[in-house]
């Protein structure tokens, strides 16, 4: 608690936090909203609902050469910022082409706004990385990790609130709302230069095709030339592949297995009881840190939360869903405090905003995949079951992936850049 108390004294970073809060609150209370909105329209064609989770993942490989490069060369507050400013008028858009009923346009514009928020994380992550130190880093991921499951916990379920109470216009306005608080947090904030600006002053017009491309090969050489690092990337390739399939599978398992005439009631309470778990394993997991080593508690999250997301694809009642969900929600924190507290320590800031860059395309790419191959299988080729097998057995062959790897970089590599380098040189 002390070290929470310490690190919420900084301004910058209290700001940010929160600034990263509201703008997620919002985002997912839209997709929660409007995911019901289509299975409620379009109850007999599930396929509707997976394109709108594609609407909001697949723009990151349209951008993906682009946010780690502007995250690195301009003013990183103010790409954050404007990233919110203009995903508030893509809501308001947004609106008013669900009010005439206009469904090309609306998913395009859903298209359009999740490209344009794609800019905000890489400058938010590479400012809080300017603004901590290194022995932060991995409470600062904890953090994350609770918000996380705050969201997972009430986002969902003000979600449906919001849809039921006040309709898809009700929710998207809301998204609008947490955008611009979000905005004005970060123009709030009173961020050095060196860290707004680490490569020195750009204006737009000096980026250029050939720049741009220069700097993005520049991000891929650094994240191939340290072998750590090549590794981390691939757990959050994990994340993508995770977050597509729990972002649709509760609801199918629901609605079409356990529960077809209450779904939206239990997901509700499913999101309680994820949320809870998943706050609670936060918890529990910034106190294992201190006791494991990084990579063990990687390994041990994935292992565990692959075995219980293929198992809860055969439960046989809601109970039996609910429970298996509180053993996922409790061993996934694990895998993100792990992976989140690491990365900072290896990468240098001048860079963060590249990697970054690198990193978030990985995970909306596996995201799209999944999503894709549940848009065209499930229902026809793909059960429910199958479904689950197939997300969970990926994130199970990954874990024993990182037992077989990451033991030569968990001898306290994390905490000396130094011995990191000497162990990559070693490593065959």
């Amino acid at each position: 608690m002390k070290d929470i108390i310490t690190i919420f004294k900084n301004r910058n970073y209290s700001l940010l936090f929160f600034a990263a809060f509201t703008s997620q609150l919002g985002s997912i209370i839209g997709i929660s909203a409007f995911m019901l909105y289509l299975l409620n329209r379009f109850s007999e064609q599930p396929f509707y609902a997976t394109m709108a989770e594609l609407m909001y993942s697949l723009p990151t490989l349209f951008v993906f050469f682009l946010v780690g490069v502007f995250a690195d060369k301009m003013d990183r507050q103010k790409v954050a910022a404007y990233a919110d400013f203009i995903c508030v008028l893509l809501s308001v858009a947004l609106i008013i082409t669900i009010y005439i009923d206009w469904m090309p346009l609306t998913f395009f514009l859903l298209f359009l706004r999740s490209a344009v928020s794609k800019f905000f994380h890489p400058a938010e992550s590479a400012m809080i990385q300017g603004i901590l130190t290194k022995n932060e880093y991995t409470m600062a991921a904890g953090l994350n990790q609770m918000t996380g499951s705050l969201f997972m916990l009430f986002g969902n379920a003000l979600g449906i609130f919001i849809y039921w109470n006040f309709g898809i216009q009700g929710a998207i306005l809301f998204d609008a709302i947490t955008y611009l608080i979000s905005a004005i947090l970060i123009l709030t904030c009173k961020i050095n230069e060196d860290i707004r600006l680490p490569n020195g002053k750009m204006h737009w017009r000096e980026l250029s095709a050939r720049s741009i491309f220069g700097d993005f090969k520049e991000g891929l050489a650094y994240i191939l030339d340290k072998r750590l690092l090549v590794y981390l990337i691939i757990g959050f390739f994990v994340f993508g592949i995770v977050n597509g399939g729990l972002s649709v599978m509760p609801t199918y398992i629901l609605k079409y297995k356990l529960a077809p005439d209450t779904y939206e009631q239990v997901l509700i309470y499913m999101g309680i009881v994820f949320g809870s778990s998943v706050l609670v394993g936060s918890v529990l997991a910034s106190v294992i840190a201190k006791k494991l080593k990084l990579y063990q508690m990687i390994i041990i999250g994935l292992l565990t939360s692959g075995v219980f997301i293929t198992v809860t694809g055969f439960s046989t009642s809601v109970f039996m869903f609910l429970l298996l969900n509180v053993t996922i929600g409790l061993s996934l924190p694990l895998l993100n405090i792990a992976i989140g507290g690491w990365l900072p320590r290896i990468v240098d800031p001048k860079m963060m905003g590249r990697v970054q860059g690198w990193i978030t395309p990985t995970m909306m790419l596996s995201q799209s995949i999944t999503l894709g191959i549940i848009m065209v299988t499930f229902q026809k080729s793909l059960t429910i079951e199958g479904l689950f097998f197939l997300v969970g057995g990926c994130i199970f062959a990954v874990g024993v992936f990182y037992a077989i790897v990451l033991p030569p970089y968990g001898e306290e590599g994390y905490k000396d850049e130094k011995v990191i380098v000497e162990l990559e040189s070693k490593h065959i």
